[in-house]
């Protein structure tokens, strides 16, 4: 994948970017591991928003992937496809056996290659075993965090795990995001590095394009009245007159931990993401 500038007709054109999809050998999706999303606008079962700057956006269909892939499984990929809902590249892949599934594809692949999972797989990309089965230093994506439940980590275009060490039984974990973590060596992982890297250099450039997302503008703070957000009120170009930020429900923003410090999962936290 490449990132593809148009040219500038208009302002909002004249900085945008985006994907020219050369990677992608299939356009429309295979029928029988397709299915209906009934979009909720951030919406609850009462009606109520619960998520904001949600709605409207263009019409998907939800690829069903399996980020599981347990059990010995050999395959062939037969197609690199483009997923509407997610940012990485997807592969289908058909089984020696019989039956496809689609897998979050590994950076580089192509047409062709040989898939397996299970305890006789080889240390290859694309590839899906046990952490413990995988050496250290090896890079991996798509990683479990509860044995059998499907991959949990490392799933977005570009990113990467690093197995670091093996600790009895639990090894030891570098998430993109810094962190470092004990996992069971159970959980499986997938070899490698998540496809379409460029995605983050991709510049959306005017704001129809967020709409046929699905997202919905953003109002600040400071621009509402009193009663709508902390920060409202004022006269002219008045600051928010807090010391520190806050959300439209008073907690502290920026910087400020959410993060339950009793949460059973903070013992395996071996060290904290960068700030």
């Amino acid at each position: 994948m490449a990132v593809k500038f148009v040219k500038p007709t208009t302002n909002a054109r004249r900085k945008m970017s985006m994907d020219d999809f050369l990677d992608i050998t299939k356009k429309k999706p295979e029928k029988s591991l397709v299915t209906v999303i009934k979009k909720k606008a951030g919406r609850n079962s009462q009606g109520k928003i619960t998520v904001r700057h949600h709605g409207g956006g263009a019409k998907r269909k939800y690829r069903v992937i399996d980020f599981r892939m347990a059990g010995n499984i050999e395959g062939k990929i037969t197609a690199i496809e483009y997923d509407p809902n997610r940012n990485a590249r997807i592969a289908l892949v058909e089984k020696t056996g019989g039956g496809k599934f689609y897998m979050i594809a590994p950076k580089n692949t192509l047409v062709g290659k040989k898939i397996s999972a299970g305890e006789k797989a080889d240390i290859r990309s694309g590839n899906r075993l046990a952490l413990k089965d995988i050496p250290v230093g090896t890079v991996i994506y798509n990683i479990e965090l509860v044995p059998g439940k499907g991959g949990a980590f490392a799933r977005s275009a570009g990113t990467k795990a690093q197995l670091m060490a093996k600790e009895g039984k639990y090894v030891q974990i570098k998430l993109p995001s810094g962190e470092q973590r004990l996992v069971l060596e159970e959980c499986l992982a997938s070899i490698g590095e998540v496809s379409n890297p460029e995605h983050k250099n991709i510049k959306i450039g005017k704001a129809g394009r967020k709409r046929h997302m699905g997202i919905r503008p953003t109002v600040r703070g400071k621009a509402m009245n009193p009663v709508d957000h902390p920060h409202g009120g004022g006269e002219g170009g008045t600051d928010i007159g807090l010391v520190h930020p806050k959300t439209p429900w008073g907690m502290p923003a920026l910087g400020f931990k959410t993060r339950n410090r009793k949460a059973q999962s903070s013992k395996m936290i071996v060290r904290g993401r960068k700030r």
